[in-house]
């Protein structure tokens, strides 16, 4: 079996399921887990870099707008890979490149028996389903079953213990800085999951974009920043912004320091495995007390903020 994957949880997922072996080209931002470096890429960005969230989001805006594509398939790296199964996604098109096109590359090869396995994860449960039809793509439906069974099987002991709290602090995660976007999708499941109450979004929302009055109207309790695509450091580099983005001096919980920016690129925003990484993260960002090993062992992707911006580590206290 030979396997390509358009993106990166897809490729998370392949590997989990024990079939690292059998990739024989990956995305150009699949960057987990280690030891994919020598996998041919088999897509590249259009957009040429950015410096700031604003100028990012403008630039996709731009792009899409035009009808254009924000990623490129390397049709002859593809045509190399000579995949047996591909495996891509058409919920996002700023996350992957689309189903169209990767269609229409296949076409191009004029290959017949290449199947496409298309993912589509909107909900928690679309997460766990999306494990195991990679699982039937690749043949090893298995593999699929028992995975997709321990990653929820996780998920309900946190929420488990999250349950044991004596109260559900609002939650915000900010899922952009500039403008502000709210997280959805599976967002509010993993906020009600880690004991939380989610603010503006429902299970299955997409992300809305929020103005100043919209921000102003809210009173969270805990904050969660963790920009689509941006490791933590990247985050960081734009930590000034936060007091012009957001109502930071009215906010209770920059007031209390219960502001949290995490790595948006590894957790959070990708549907895959270590999306109940994510929940634990969650959980310990909103009930600390009851989840101290969770901070240790997430320390190095999370970072909390006080009122004046000041940085403090996730496992200290």
């Amino acid at each position: 079996m030979r396997i390509a994957s358009l993106l990166p949880s897809a490729t998370e997922i392949v590997c989990a399921l024990g079939a690292r072996g059998d990739l024989v080209g990956i995305s150009h931002e699949c960057d987990f887990p280690e030891g994919l470096s020598g996998v041919p890429v088999l897509t590249r960005p259009r957009l040429r870099p950015a410096r700031s969230s604003r100028e990012i989001d403008a630039a996709v805006r731009d792009v899409l707008r035009d009808a254009l594509a924000v990623y490129d398939i390397d049709l002859d790296a593809l045509r190399e890979a000579r995949p047996d199964v591909i495996v891509t996604q058409d919920l996002c098109d700023v996350c992957a490149v689309s189903l169209d096109d990767v269609r229409a590359a296949v076409a191009r090869l004029a290959r017949r028996d290449v199947r496409l396995v298309n993912l589509r994860p909107v909900r928690l449960d679309d997460i766990w389903a999306d494990v195991r039809r990679v699982a039937e793509g690749i043949g090893r439906p298995a593999e699929g079953d028992a995975l997709a069974e321990r990653l929820r099987a996780r998920a309900a002991a946190v929420a488990a213990r999250a349950a044991a709290a004596p109260d559900r602090p609002r939650v915000l995660a900010v899922e952009w800085l500039d403008p502000v976007m709210i997280g959805g999708v599976w967002m509010p499941e993993l906020i009600a999951l880690a004991g939380g109450e989610p603010l503006v979004t429902r299970p299955g929302d997409h992300a809305p974009t929020l103005s100043p009055d919209d921000l102003a109207a809210l009173d969270p309790d805990v904050v969660l920043i963790k920009p689509c695509g941006f490791p933590l450091e990247r985050t960081l580099a734009e930590i000034d912004l936060l007091p012009r983005v957001l109502p930071w001096s009215s906010y209770r919980a920059a007031a209390q320091g219960r502001v949290f920016l995490a790595d948006g690129n590894a957790f959070f925003n990708r549907p895959g495995p270590r999306i109940v990484e994510s929940l634990e993260i969650l959980a310990a960002c909103v009930h600390p007390g009851l989840f101290a090993g969770e901070r240790r062992a997430h320390a190095r992707s999370v970072v909390r903020l006080d009122a004046a911006l000041g940085r403090h580590a996730f496992d200290e206290g």
